[in-house]
């Protein structure tokens, strides 16, 4: 089933019964709709976001434990690893180091949409395709600012912050880039010999700033570097320096939601004549940034809107956050 194009003629069936006045033959096509919601939900949620190419999904078995033990990450060195954990709903991310091992708490996420029975009963496909796009955007939603409340409280644990001192306030250069992979490289662990060394390998920034990056002169990047950052399309990472990835985001930005969050709930700062960040990342290795998953998304139907004329579906899911290893993270301001 797909949110933009017309189902088959039986799945049309299956919905307009959703909207019977028998409420016996209702409410059994409302649980086969909400199975059949289920698929398309999953695939949404998890896919087309911005923290899907940079947590691993772990799927684990309802009530068993969410233990990572450090030694596996980089065996006699479990003492230089700060790990952050998101503890649930409107929490601030915290540190959370055990011993040898790290426990990832899990927590329930849900999201309901309704609409008038009248709908199901003429067959309005459009409106609850529109409804399951809303309830798809919760939980994306929801699973993205957790995402990224994580990453940032395990990026200013750090207490590094890197900027480039003869720049214009607000300009992001490229020396910024250079900086960023050195100071990563010299704060990553280890040494030149050392197996999954860290390194910088993608860089998260506002579009303004990647609008300096395409407005840079001949005088900073060849002719050839500036026709393949015009000719980039606009998905996925926009442009390559130096081997970095770079990506824009929307919510990081002056005034923006992330770099609030940064510096209204976590006290970060940017540099005092800088205005706004950059989040580095090093994404060489799926062994720090986590997301456990002790239940996918189910999806019920919801007898009791009935009553009020309409017909209802409601899911949730439990999840966990985590970064196992905050030196995988450098924060940049600009």
């Amino acid at each position: 089933m797909s949110y933009t194009e017309r189902p088959s003629d039986e799945f049309i069936s299956l919905y307009k019964k959703t909207g019977e006045n028998d409420q016996n033959v209702a409410y059994a096509a409302q649980r086969e709709f909400a199975k059949a919601l289920e698929t398309p939900l999953r695939k949404g949620v998890l896919i087309g976001n911005i923290r899907g190419d940079i947590f691993e999904t772990i799927n684990v078995e309802p009530g068993s434990s969410t233990e990572y033990p450090l030694d596996m990450i980089a065996p006699g060195l479990e003492g230089e690893h700060v790990a952050y954990t998101n503890p649930g709903h409107g929490r601030i991310p915290e540190r959370a180091v055990e011993s040898d091992y790290v426990t990832i708490p899990t927590y329930s996420i849900t999201s309901s949409i309704d609409y008038l029975l009248r709908y199901a009963r003429e067959a309005r496909w459009d409106i609850a395709a529109r409804a399951a796009q809303v309830m798809e955007a919760g939980f994306v939603k929801k699973m993205n600012d957790d995402a990224w409340h994580t990453l940032l409280a395990a990026g200013v644990d750090r207490n590094i912050l890197v900027y480039d001192g003869d720049a214009t306030a607000g300009m992001f250069t490229k020396r910024l880039v250079s900086l960023m992979q050195t100071v990563m490289r010299r704060n990553a662990g280890g040494n030149t010999g050392s197996a999954n060394r860290g390194r910088l390998t993608d860089l998260y920034l506002s579009p303004e700033a990647l609008e300096d990056v395409r407005n840079w002169g001949l005088d900073q990047v060849s002719d050839a570097t500036r026709e393949k950052i015009y000719n980039t399309p606009g998905e996925g990472p926009v442009t390559n320096v130096f081997g970095v990835n770079l990506r824009d985001l929307d919510e990081l930005g002056e005034g923006q939601e992330y770099q609030n969050f940064f510096t209204d709930a976590l006290g970060g700062a940017v540099e005092a004549s800088d205005l706004e960040m950059v989040v580095g990342l090093d994404q060489s290795t799926s062994d720090s940034f986590i997301m456990p998953m002790k239940q996918a998304l189910q999806v019920f139907e919801d007898p009791t809107m009935h009553r009020q004329q309409r017909v209802g579906y409601y899911g949730w899911m439990e999840l966990g956050f985590g970064v196992l290893d905050n030196r995988r993270i450098i924060l940049g301001s600009f």
